[in-house]
């Protein structure tokens, strides 16, 4: 661990804390939307453990997460379409705890939540399975195919932990039309998912006989 990355990851974190919290925030014009804080909890404290542990444990792939740059342009488009995708879903769910639209029951955040921080720890299982993973679409030097567990059951088992993960986060927030507005990245993320496996078939040996045995790329049995 270097200074250098600490200072890195501590910026990045304490900017992430920032730009959520003043898109949920500032569109209520109040502090006192619990959903809201119930969000920043769950988003917040999972990435700051999880941040300690690649610190010591594995700080390459902390560092290689914290530079990560899509170079693809129709990728590029993809991160672009789920920041949008973020920023509306937010300020709506926002906007709806201060004009008093249809609020989901509380027990459904409680339930969101807890569906949420288990993602996570599916997330981080991803992680220890599959030291290759990357925030941008690459195949690197001697990458190998990873077929066992949560990759013996579908191709993209990160994609699908985000999939719980990002749809999840309106209904904590309490907001049905910031679920509408989540319900895009499935296509976002399918899109993303044809473009990956292209550059996989070309250039990651043995990837094609993977495709083969397991045939599920999101959801089990169904696509």
């Amino acid at each position: 661990m270097t200074l250098r990355l600490f200072f890195q990851a501590l910026i990045k974190f304490i900017s992430g804390i920032l730009l959520v919290g003043l898109l949920i925030f500032l569109p209520t014009g109040s502090l006192s939307y619990l959903n809201g804080w119930i969000f920043m909890c769950v988003l917040f404290i999972p990435i700051f453990l999880a941040g300690i542990v690649m610190i010591f444990k594995n700080p390459e792939l902390l560092k290689k997460r914290l530079d990560a740059k899509e170079k693809q342009k129709d990728q590029s488009l993809v991160v672009k379409l789920s920041g949008l995708m973020f920023l509306a879903g937010f300020i709506v769910a926002g906007l709806g705890y201060r004009f008093d639209w249809y609020i989901l029951p509380q027990w459904v955040t409680y339930i969101a939540s807890g569906v949420y921080l288990l993602s996570y720890l599916l997330y981080a299982e991803v992680m220890r399975e599959n030291t290759y993973l990357s925030r941008t679409i690459e195949v690197q030097e001697n990458q190998k195919v990873v077929d066992t567990g949560l990759y013996g059951i579908v191709r993209h088992p990160m994609y699908s932990t985000t999939l719980l993960l990002f749809l999840s986060i309106p209904l904590i927030l309490g907001s049905v039309y910031s679920f509408l507005i989540f319900l895009v990245y499935p296509l976002i993320i399918a899109k993303r998912i044809k473009g990956e496996e292209e550059l996989l078939e070309k250039e990651l040996v043995g990837y094609r006989e993977y495709k083969q045995k397991v045939k599920y790329r999101l959801i089990p049995f169904i696509w």
